[in-house]
């Protein structure tokens, strides 16, 4: 069974939206170096409507000698959104819509042969897949800065959701990228 994980950057006052407005000073080689190995195991791409459309919008067009245009551009995306067509997402090579129930179609996924399956620009869709029980690793990069406003992963009313600690690693410029997995019950 194929493994299904995502990660997130973070700040300490737990915002997750737009980390590019404040993960700009704190990125460093160790975290580069972390991302990379993500890249080197992950063969398929899972993505929420207003991720896709925003990284539609600018990876295709980003310089190719980058190591995430390259990987991005070239895995296979399938986009979870009950608002764009299959001719919105041929807009971006490799992008599939999802058609039907996104929960059915990640088992059915998670089912078949190949590499990690990873979460990538949906915050939505990370958690509809963790409460669902289909999400086997979250990892949270914090960023030590306090964004100040911004949507958060979890909200006020979410299920209790035990997680377990698998792995924490602190790199040179403070972040601080924590790796859970779901509490087997």
């Amino acid at each position: 069974m194929r493994k299904v994980t995502a990660g997130l950057f973070h700040s300490v006052d737990g915002v997750v939206e737009a980390p590019d407005q404040f993960q700009f000073d704190s990125f460093d080689d160790q975290l580069g170096e972390m991302l990379t190995g993500v890249q080197d195991r992950v063969d398929t791409v899972l993505m929420g409507r207003v991720g896709w459309s925003d990284w539609a919008g600018y990876w295709p067009k980003a310089e190719q000698d980058l190591d995430f245009a390259q990987f991005i551009n070239g895995v296979p995306k399938y986009v979870a959104s009950n608002t764009l067509t299959a001719a919105d997402t041929a807009r971006w090579s490799n992008s599939t819509l999802i058609e039907g129930d996104v929960i059915d179609f990640v088992r059915k996924l998670k089912a078949q042969p190949g590499g990690e399956i990873a979460a990538m620009g949906g915050i939505s869709l990370v958690r509809q897949l963790l409460f669902a029980g289909l999400m086997d690793e979250l990892s949270l990069i914090t960023h030590p800065v306090v964004a100040g406003g911004g949507r958060h992963l979890f909200e006020p009313g979410d299920p209790t959701t035990r997680l377990e600690l698998v792995r924490s690693d602190v790199t040179a410029k403070g972040n601080v990228v924590q790796v859970y997995r779901k509490k087997a019950d």
